[in-house]
């Protein structure tokens, strides 16, 4: 079932997580691509082929999407598995079963707390949870609860968080009181990296991401969140030539409303190049979705800017339809996804990709006070805190939504093009 030692090469550390994982709870963390997943995923191949008939086994993950991407594609990947490992994994894309090694196994997405209440009532035997930390805590707990078959036992991988997340400080910290095994994994761990991709790949990350990804930390998210920013490296006050435009907005009523146009300079650079801001209590006059919109075209109109793309929040749904009525062109949602939004600003920033010009004022007073929020980090939650952040957030938008574009550009500032986005 399995390629040998010299076509899938294993560190000692890998071969004794899989011979050792027979606690009831089995969790391997640390850095990415440290070899963790490869050995998780042997060790419940393993399981598998060993679980009772009765009760069933689960595999649980962000989504399905997540799941067939970081656990169903790699088992069935010849290179890893040998050249028999697709034919005992099969699985049709959408489907919410897998056939894997003769045996029927669960897929099921836990995107929220309400996707615990598909495991009421079932009975396993073996459940493998992809990203745990991604995962709510009473999704675990009811998968914990469901494995009552004798012998039952649940295997997890994931990356590092918050030292204060429920799995370090209910389950991690207390290994020694439960009936649990965990194997911490550094990048140097995994012995089919070589020195270059090691060094491209941590190039990747910067400031916690870099402590969490590449060296594997659990530490908490404290400070500013763009400790990399630096007015005098990333503030210009002139411009050069610009190619493509596109704009990122965070709408607001009661609350600033702030869009930003971002270029890409013919010096192979972004620029946040213009900005503009509405706010209601300022100006003491609250603005319409029409004359958002009449206001937002009259504004590039003036900068003589014609945006590929306008990159909305994609909680402002009246405002998109106000947008799509008045033929702006290019509106789509922003993509939302804060931390790899904030991630993906980080990189370009810390790369030297990313330059502001001087006159954007709002981002400018914002970004040295855009912070985490320490409540929400004693809870093990990563989260900035909501103040001041309407221009910051449009930046989030425009730069990660846009990321497919441009993130080439970081192969000449000394970053990896595989960077996040």
């Amino acid at each position: 079932m399995l390629n040998s030692p010299s076509t899938l090469p294993l560190s000692r550390k890998q071969l004794r997580s899989v011979a050792r994982a027979q606690a009831r709870i089995n969790i391997w963390h640390g850095a990415v691509r440290s070899g963790k997943t490869v050995a998780s995923l042997l060790a419940f191949l393993l399981a598998v082929a060993e679980a009772p008939p009765s009760g069933l086994i689960v595999i649980v993950g962000r989504s399905l999407q997540t799941i067939e991407r970081n656990v169903l594609e790699p088992l069935g990947d010849t290179s890893l598995f040998g050249p028999v490992a697709a034919s005992h994994v099969r699985h049709t894309r959408g489907a919410t079963t897998a056939v894997i090694l003769g045996r029927t196994v669960h897929l099921i997405g836990a995107a929220d707390s309400r996707a615990e209440g598909r495991l009421r009532g079932l009975t396993a035997s073996l459940a493998y949870v992809d990203e745990a930390t991604l995962i709510p805590e009473a999704m675990w707990t009811q998968l914990l609860a469901r494995l009552s078959v004798p012998g039952a036992k649940l295997l997890a991988t994931t990356n590092p968080d918050s030292p204060q997340h429920w799995l370090k400080s209910g389950y991690l910290d207390r290994a020694a009181e439960l009936d649990l095994r965990a194997w911490h994994f550094k990048l140097a761990d995994n012995p089919s990296l070589t020195a270059a991709y090691v060094a491209s790949l941590a190039a990747e990350f910067v400031g916690l991401w870099r402590r969490r990804m590449i060296d594997g930390a659990w530490v908490i998210a404290e400070g500013a969140i763009y400790d990399q920013f630096d007015e005098q490296q990333h503030v210009v006050d002139t411009l050069p030539a610009i190619t493509r435009h596109w704009v990122g907005l965070d709408y607001g009523t009661v609350n600033p409303f702030a869009a930003l146009v971002l270029g890409l300079g013919d010096d192979g650079r972004l620029y946040v190049v213009a900005e503009w801001r509405h706010d209601s209590r300022k100006a003491r006059r609250q603005m319409t979705d029409a004359q958002y919109s009449a206001a937002l075209r009259g504004w590039l109109a003036g900068l003589q800017v014609d945006p590929e793309w306008t990159f909305v929040d994609p909680s402002a749904a009246s405002f998109l339809a106000q947008l799509w009525e008045d033929g702006h062109p290019g509106v789509t949602r922003a993509k939302n996804d804060v931390l790899d939004g904030i991630r993906t600003v980080s990189t370009a920033l810390a790369a030297g990709l990313l330059r502001i010009h001087r006159s954007c004022t709002g981002l400018l007073a914002e970004l040295p006070d855009y912070v985490w929020d320490a409540a929400a980090a004693k809870v093990g939650e990563d989260r900035p805190l909501k103040r001041n952040d309407h221009s910051a957030d449009a930046l989030r938008y425009v730069v990660h939504s846009t990321g497919a574009e441009w993130r080439h550009l970081l192969q000449h500032q000394g970053v990896s093009a595989d960077a996040p986005a």
